[in-house]
């Protein structure tokens, strides 16, 4: 992989994200490609599993949301991104995430790891909420 395929390769995710369905999803990733969308959750492996996180994650193609992604670096099959994305118009959620992803010869994904980071939510009236991970118990 160079640059300009993994740049063609974001591009194409984003372009992902706005498209109605799933079926766009076999131009992204080989058919048993893994992806892990934060380092304490269980890989989706294999594209079924991806297309129905894919479905639960957004609120559909026309979801306001906006996506940059910075290069940071590219070894081999390897290609490593730092990736923001702003969701909702005004902007309620936020991650900042660093990709690790794997291509194969033809472009596609084998792996993608993502190790995100989330500002909190916002609550309404523009106050920012905490989340707690479920079974953390109340404080104060």
């Amino acid at each position: 992989m160079d640059r300009a395929r993994f740049k063609d390769w974001l591009a194409a995710y984003e372009r992902a994200w706005r498209t109605p369905g799933t079926e766009v999803l076999r131009e992204l990733f080989v058919d048993d490609a893994s992806y892990r969308t934060s380092p304490y959750e269980e890989e989706y492996r294999g594209l079924a599993a991806i297309a129905e996180m894919w479905e639960r994650e957004r609120e559909g193609p026309d979801e306001a949301f906006e996506m940059r992604a910075e290069i940071v670096a590219v070894e081999g099959d390897t290609g490593v991104a730092r990736v923001e994305v702003r969701y909702g118009d005004p902007v309620v959620k936020e991650y900042r995430d660093l990709w690790v992803v794997r291509l194969d010869d033809d472009g596609r994904c084998l792996a993608l790891r993502s190790g995100r980071s989330g500002r909190p939510t916002r609550r309404a009236g523009g106050s920012p909420g905490r989340r707690r991970p479920s079974g953390w118990p109340r404080t104060g």
